[in-house]
Formats: C-alpha cells, structure tokens, sequence
C-alpha cells in the first residue's frame, strides 16, 4: 500500500497528508474521526436537519460523500497538484461557509475551485476570484486584512458570512442538477441558522442568484412572480413568513473571465458592496 505524502500546511506547520483526514489537527477543521458522514443524498438530508448549531453543520458537510463523481474529483485534484502548489497539502474535502455567524450580508457563489478552497478549505480563498472578493469585502470595511490565502491566515469577515451553493470542487466548474440537487439540504439547513439576522444576499452569478431564491422560496420567503432575472446590479426584495423583508443583490461572478475582460471591475465591487451596507441596519 503507497504511504500518503505528509508535506506541511503553509502557515500553520505539522504535517498533513492530501486530502486531510479530519481530526488530525489542519487549522479550524471543524470534524474529528466521530463526526457522521452523508453517504447518500437521503443521508445529507437527515444529518443536515438534524444539525442543532452551525459548528455541527459545518462538520457534517465538511466529511460529506454523497456525490461519488465529485468526491472522486475533488480527491484526484488533491493528489495530482497544481504545480504551483505540489508543496502542499491539500484539504481534498468539501468546504464549509466561513464568516460571522449571525451575518447581515450573506454571499453565495457556486462552488469551491479546485486548486482554491479545495486546497486551502476556506470559501473564496487561494484563487484570483477571491482575489479580488477579499480586496472588495476589505475596502467596504468588512473583512479583517485585504487578502485570504490559507486557513491560519488571519482573516475574519464582520457582518459577513460567505457559502457556496455547492460545497466540493466539481469538474469543469459544472456540478450536475443531481449533484446540486444532493447538495442543498446543507445550504438549506445554513440558511435556516443564519437567516435571522440576514439583511442583504449578495449573489455572485447566475448560478447563485437561482440557487439563492430556489431555496429563499423553499424556506418559506415569499419571492415575486416570474422569478427576478438575474444581472450585475439587479436587485429583488423578498419577505419573510414573519414580514421582514430582505434585499437580494446580484453581481457578476469575480471570475477571471469577468475581471480580465472587464465585465467585472473593482468599481462595481466596491458599488455592489457599499449598496450593501447601507441596506443594513446601522451599525
């Protein structure tokens, strides 16, 4: 039997194989050996339902296999590195939502990239898309430091809490309506936790935007009819069952496709994000 290769974390030292086992000290891994594992998508439902806190759901779905295809990919990206990273270990595992716990902004994107967060096991962190997503969430006055680069890095997000719609890296960047579908009992149950205190969900793409008010309205909000399109700039208010209201913003994806190109710039970003804030209750 081949031994895994131990190469250490880049910040935090110790040495980790790729991917990280849980409970074998990678920073902020929130599973250890005892945490359940969704094997099936009727498995994610259950564990998802019955997580009574966001450290419980987080730790569930960072040890989910439910999606054979897509824990085959995110392991293989593990274990056959990006060049530019073969010295270090890879998280290999799904990534949980990362941020403030009782957010007034929510930020949805579609998945983790696979040499991004499947790597570094933070959302948005270690690719250009977050890149330029922790620069903006920094210049609006809610992120800690202007980067993200690894777990252990020192980055904390105020009033924010980032998540994605689909919680491993798929190929091609293209999770199947299946895989999706397997996949939103855990955005379903995050959004139950944080949903309180939500003022404005940011989302990043088309992708985000229908993924957002699929399960706003399967939640019990009450969205408006046909369903809003989605745009940079576009913007939807929604109501919950108790009344409250909340604002749904879209923005183009901070993709490199979008940022090189300009479709994207950081004058949106920065546009997009203060529009934001100012939706939320004062500080």
């Amino acid at each position: 039997m081949d031994v895994p290769e131990l190469l250490p974390h880049p910040l935090a030292g110790g040495a980790f194989p790729s991917p990280v086992p849980p409970g074998t000290g990678w920073p902020d891994d929130p599973a250890d050996s005892s945490t359940p594992v969704a094997e099936t998508p009727g498995e994610v439902g259950s564990l998802a339902a019955g997580a009574a806190d966001l450290h419980t759901l987080d730790a569930r779905i960072s040890v989910c296999r439910a999606c054979p295809r897509l824990v085959s990919w995110r392991e293989e990206a593990a274990v056959i590195k990006r060049k530019s990273f073969a010295d270090q270990p890879y998280w290999g595992r799904p990534v949980p939502g990362f941020g403030d716990e009782s957010p007034e902004i929510l930020v949805v994107g579609l998945a983790p990239a696979a040499n991004g967060s499947n790597r570094t096991s933070r959302m948005f962190t270690g690719d250009r898309a977050g890149d330029w997503l922790y620069a903006a969430l920094y210049r609006a006055g809610l992120a800690a430091i202007p980067t993200s680069t690894h777990v252990g890095d020192g980055q904390r997000l105020h009033r924010v809490r980032i998540m994605s719609a689909v919680r491993c890296a798929p190929p091609g960047n293209k999770p199947t309506t299946a895989e999706r579908d397997a996949c939103a009992p855990w955005m379903a149950a995050e959004l139950r936790q944080v949903l309180p205190t939500v003022h404005v969900v940011v989302a990043l793409g088309g992708y985000g935007w229908d993924a957002v008010l699929r399960l706003l309205r399967d939640a019990g909000v009450r969205i408006s009819r046909p369903k809003p399109r989605f745009g940079h700039g576009a913007r939807t208010a929604v109501e919950t069952s108790d009344g409250r209201r909340i604002i749904v913003l879209g923005c183009f994806h901070p993709s490199q496709q979008n940022t090189f190109t300009g479709r994207l710039t950081e004058n949106m970003l920065d546009d997009l994000f203060a529009e934001a804030r100012a939706l939320c209750a004062p500080e």
